[in-house]
């Protein structure tokens, strides 16, 4: 069970983390972005959870961790309609469904 929560924390910090990349990436110029700490804090909040992935993997199976990770996209659309004001679509819906019906039959 605890694995379990570990795995949503894990899919959240790979969700947040693309956030602050996609923050990052909006400075002119590759030296101002080099200097934007939304970068870094993207790619550390990645790196968190890398090495959450691998501990995951001492206790799980890799064919049901890896599945399970397309929470992620879950996450990156509430962040992105929340933080972004970005819209859900119909089709974007949809296509996280996929997804995550992909991922339940690939881990069964």
């Amino acid at each position: 069970m605890m694995c379990f929560m570990i795995l949503i924390f894990m899919t959240l910090c790979g969700a947040v983390a693309s956030l602050f990349l996609k923050r990052a990436s909006g400075t002119e110029g590759i030296l101002k972005m080099f200097l934007n700490i939304n970068l870094y804090i993207g790619g550390g909040l990645y790196l968190i959870s890398a090495v959450l992935n691998v501990y995951i993997l001492r206790y799980l199976d890799y064919s049901v961790v890896l599945p399970l990770t397309s929470i992620t996209y879950i996450w990156t659309m509430i962040l992105s309609y929340m933080i972004l004001k970005e819209k859900i679509t119909v089709k974007k819906m949809l296509g996280v469904a996929l997804i995550l019906i992909g991922a339940v039959f690939v881990s069964m």
